[in-house]
């Protein structure tokens, strides 16, 4: 890609310089989380002062097409995952419908026995294991979000099941576990140890927990899901209708 602008252009040189960027975010070169050129650098190639490029920088980054990092650099901001409240369906559905092809970094099945919580959700004696299922999902890049999933007994799953499947698939043609119903929590928590570790973020980072309680035709409880989101790959939009 070729970085000029022309000064013998009449449009200010912060406006070129900001069309110049707002080009390299789209190039295959820079896009997709990719680093862009030193500030200094670029600066002097394009023959303007660093506050003129920082001025077209800053505007970029104010609109959430560029992050910056002092000490890194500044680099295309990759393109959130967007989630809708209406017509939920599994997390591999949701992101197969939008041509996001998913990654599972790991993947672990466990049966425990539930804390007060979920075993007040269920309905059912703390002294009952539960089947955990844990993922570590993403894109091709890197993970952005670990899933707890902990699923009522009555279902009969046994832990040999193939998860790769789209889960709401398995639990219905396998275990005719019609998943109707689901009722969601969404709420900022910074990463602890383990969760950074996993998102391979900073400990104190911001992250997004989304719950999600799931139920069957009759509304017994199906699953109950926690959902842990890097905030800066992962967008929830609710859509509502005033009748």
């Amino acid at each position: 890609m070729n970085l000029s602008i022309d000064h013998k252009n009449p449009l200010p040189l912060h406006i070129q310089a900001e069309n110049l960027l707002r080009s390299m975010i789209k190039d295959p070169q820079y896009a997709g989380g990719k680093f862009l050129p030193n500030e200094v650098q670029l600066a002097k190639q394009l023959a303007i002062s660093r506050s003129t490029l920082r001025h077209a920088l800053n505007k970029l980054v104010y609109e959430g097409l560029l992050t910056r990092k002092k000490g890194v650099g500044t680099k295309v901001a990759e393109t959130a995952i967007s989630s809708k409240s209406k017509n939920w369906l599994s997390f591999t559905q949701e992101m197969t419908a939008r041509g996001i092809v998913i990654k599972n970094f790991e993947l672990h099945v466990t049966w425990v026995l539930p804390d007060e919580t979920i075993a007040n959700f269920f309905e059912i004696s703390p002294a009952k294991k539960v089947l955990k299922l844990e993922r570590l999902r993403g894109k091709a890049e890197g993970p952005f979000v670990y899933f707890i999933s902990y699923f009522h007994p009555r279902i009969g799953l046994t832990g040999e099941e193939d998860f790769k499947r789209p889960l709401y698939d398995i639990l219905e043609k396998d275990y005719m576990a019609i998943a109707t119903l689901s009722k969601e929590e969404i709420s900022a928590k910074t990463a602890d140890k383990f969760i950074a570790s996993k998102l391979e973020l900073e400990i104190g980072s911001p992250i997004l927990l989304r719950k999600r309680f799931v139920y069957d035709q009759g509304e017994r409880p199906v699953e109950y899901n926690l959902g842990y989101y890097r905030a800066d790959s992962f967008v929830y939009t609710v859509e509502s209708r005033r009748e």
